[in-house]
């Protein structure tokens, strides 16, 4: 069967639609084969228990995402389905910076509380005992008549 008879099942409009269509789920299968070529395990002891959230966070939304596609092509309304709700839920982390907020504490500087004593004790005023403090304004002169 030739290309041409396969662009007469379908109206001419939607060719380059599905053209693209198809590039993109070849490029998701590609990443799918590479991401699977890897045991579950062997990923997780690379990663830091933040980069296996984020991970697994990007995982479950590309799933939740497929399957909402695959309900598309099924003729199945996935904006009534509950899927959606699952969809909404991972979107809310990925752009309310939930994830963004949890690196921003790791990276916020940690307060040194033996340096900030020193730096306070030094700041701070001691009288010296047996020394009378010495006025902080000089004596005014005695006027003469």
């Amino acid at each position: 069967m030739s290309e041409d008879d396969n662009v007469e099942d379908y109206p001419s409009e939607i060719h380059d639609y599905l053209a693209a269509f198809e590039k993109s789920l070849v490029s998701v299968d590609e990443m799918l084969q590479t991401m699977m070529s890897v045991s579950r395990i062997e990923l997780f002891r690379k990663l830091e228990p933040l980069e296996q959230a984020k991970l697994d966070l990007v995982s479950a939304y590309a799933l939740n995402s497929m399957f909402w596609m695959y309900l598309a092509t099924q003729g199945i309304n996935p904006k009534e389905h509950p899927v959606k709700r699952e969809l909404v839920r991972f979107l809310h982390y990925l752009h309310c910076n939930i994830v963004k907020e949890i690196e921003d504490k790791k990276k916020a500087s940690k307060l040194d509380k033996g340096a900030a004593s020193r730096f306070v004790r030094n700041a701070l005023w001691e009288p010296n005992p047996g020394n009378e403090p010495t006025p902080k304004t000089p004596a005014k002169a005695k006027k003469r008549k």
